[in-house]
């Protein structure tokens, strides 16, 4: 049974300052969505579009729970790829904590990201445990 969907949208080049400061990401992104972005060796505007959608899913995660971002940190939530480069969504520490809370053990999480030039969009389902 589907408990909450939610949706944000992210103006990609409000990003951009954010891209050329790393004390920024370091306060919304984690270790590892750091490292997926090829090294830093993307175009600016890559960059901003892949912080961009990021962003855009943790804000479409805190949607879908219903609590906004109250009780957990935007860095236990990030965006994994499979060998397919399918997203996934991946929820740790205090944030599981209040997923599973809420919705019960076995909870899943489901995500669309899409980006184009301008804007990032990111779609999140929660399904209950």
């Amino acid at each position: 049974m589907i408990f909450g969907v939610g949706c944000d949208i992210v103006c990609v080049s409000r990003l951009e300052k954010w891209v050329k400061n790393p004390d920024i990401l370091k306060r919304y992104f984690n270790e590892g969505e750091m490292a997926q972005n090829d090294g830093g060796r993307m175009s600016l505007q890559r960059l901003s579009e892949y912080y961009a959608v990021r962003f855009a899913a943790k804000e479409a995660f805190s949607k879908a729970l219903g609590t906004g971002l109250q009780g957990f940190e935007l860095t236990d939530i990030y965006i994994s790829k499979d060998e397919n480069g399918r997203p996934s969504m991946v929820v740790t520490g205090a944030a599981r904590e209040r997923l599973e809370n809420l919705c019960g053990r076995g909870a899943e999480v489901f995500v669309s990201l899409s980006h184009e030039k301008e804007y990032a969009i990111a779609n999140v389902v929660i399904e209950r445990g």
